[in-house]
């Protein structure tokens, strides 16, 4: 991409061990029995009739020309035997970044094996930086990323923008095609410049293949095909090389992607919504200092796709920082239990899903997951397993212990209209009442999301 980098497998070398440090993973469980996982820990030898024959299916596969030879196999035993726990992780990563690269390859008809050069370039690390100052998935230096429109400022670089460097990296790829309509040539120009391959192409006679030109190219570059090709075989044949796929924390469908036209900080949004910073700042490489600036287009912000409506529901307060902590309002998936105790609940007669819910500050959906129950019928009797919040928990014991008390006209009630930052819990506080789950229950509260400023309730008081 007309700059110095460092050969393939030295940079793959580099790049790993900066993931290393940089990437939360989860190790995938290991055979207990000794002798499965010593089976499961070798690392298989093969003869190159093996790999000769691997290679030639995948090239069958694939519009750019793949062939084994031994410079090929030199990088596949960097792959599988030097540095196989770092492979693992990259595989990890492929499943987050690689359904990225698939659509933007799709989109400009370009073919889809293409998606393993950015292993080559960087190892997954959208971050990855070389000697010779080239950034991101796709190793983009400034001047070339100029070429292509992404922003480098010092608040955002572009360059390490998932979406929109694969954008870029799909157009010069196409770009390079057009000009030596050769797939291994272009690949060679992506990494040194159009115009070492020219000059190598000169150099040779006016040969076109990029075997028979390698000898003129330079070293970080006549390294890249072979380099692609392994990196092609690998992570197709991991499984054969008993290499177990280490997860990443996040996957393509764990996140979605929100737009923002204000300016906010990676503190400020791991305030409101809960989501730690280290989470917004692997999931959002483009942003240098944590800081979002306002810009001319509204800025793209990937999230945890459980936290995307905790976001939009919070909006207001995430770029308000007056707004009190009491006021945020986290939006959890049916069925979470995170943080909450399990109580026993006995089904009464009269009582239903919806009531039941009411009682214990839940959602329908919420006791049905918890219960496995597919259908709306309960019966008298019937034990549910109920989560609720420690408060709610002590709460509702000491109602259990207490005699419990019956509503009627003669008892003392006040209407109270709700204020910003009210909870039941500190309503409840507040004016001593006799229960939450009475207060909720006469005044129609489903949720906390029904509490809102303005609402009058009426709440019976304790004599």
């Amino acid at each position: 991409m007309g700059r110095i980098v460092f050969t393939a497998v030295v940079f793959f070398l580099v790049s790993i061990n900066t993931l290393e440090a940089k990437t939360k993973f989860n190790e995938c469980q290991n055979d207990d029995n000794p002798v499965d996982k010593e089976k499961k820990d070798s690392i298989p030898i093969y003869p190159d009739l093996v790999y000769e024959y691997k290679i030639a299916e995948l090239n069958n596969m694939t519009p750019i020309e793949l062939e084994y030879n031994e410079r090929v196999r030199r990088y596949i035993d960097v792959y599988t035997i030097e540095r196989r726990e770092h492979l693992a992780k990259i595989i990890g990563l492929a499943e987050l970044y690689f359904p990225i690269f698939e659509e933007a390859l799709d989109k400009y008809q370009l073919p889809l094996e293409l998606k393993y050069l950015a292993i080559v370039e960087s190892a997954l690390d959208p971050r990855a930086i070389s000697s010779s100052a080239a950034v991101g998935l796709w190793q983009f230096k400034i001047n070339t990323s100029k070429m292509f429109d992404l922003e480098v400022n010092s608040y955002v670089d572009e360059r390490c923008d998932p979406y929109k460097s694969t954008e870029a990296a799909c157009k010069y790829l196409q770009y390079l095609y057009r000009i030596y309509g050769d797939w291994q040539l272009a690949l060679a120009a992506y990494n040194g410049g159009p115009g070492v391959v020219r000059n190598a192409i000169a150099r040779s006679g006016g040969k076109t293949n990029f075997w028979e030109i390698h000898p003129y190219l330079p070293a970080q570059t006549n390294g890249y095909v072979p380099a692609f090709i392994a990196v092609n075989y690998v992570m197709n044949h991991y499984n054969d090389h008993n290499i177990r796929p280490i997860k990443s924390e996040f996957i393509y469908l764990d996140v979605d992607t929100i737009k923002i036209n204000k300016e906010v900080t990676f503190k400020r949004i791991s305030e409101v919504t809960n989501i730690p910073i280290e989470t917004l700042q692997f999931l959002n490489p483009s942003y240098k200092l944590d800081h979002i600036p306002k810009m001319k287009e509204p800025a793209a912000v990937i999230l945890p796709e459980k936290k995307i409506k905790t976001f939009l529901r919070n909006e207001k307060a995430i770029y308000d920082e007056s707004i009190a902590e009491t006021d945020y309002k986290e939006v959890v998936e049916a069925g979470e239990t995170n943080g909450k105790m399990k109580i026993i609940h006995e089904v009464a007669k009269g009582e239903y899903f919806h009531k039941i819910a009411i009682m214990y500050n839940c959602t329908i959906d919420d006791i049905k997951i918890w219960n496995s129950l597919p259908t709306n019928d309960l019966n008298v009797g019937q034990k549910l397993d109920v989560w609720v919040s420690p408060q709610l928990a002590r709460q509702l014991e000491e109602e259990r212990t207490r005699p419990k008390q019956q509503i009627d006209t003669t008892d003392r009630f006040i209407y109270y209209t709700v204020q910003s930052g009210d909870t039941v819990w500190s309503i409840a506080e507040k004016f001593n009442c006799r229960s939450i789950s009475e207060l909720k229950e006469e005044n129609k509260i489903e949720n906390e999301n029904d509490l809102k400023p303005g609402k009058k309730l009426k709440i019976y008081l304790n004599k």
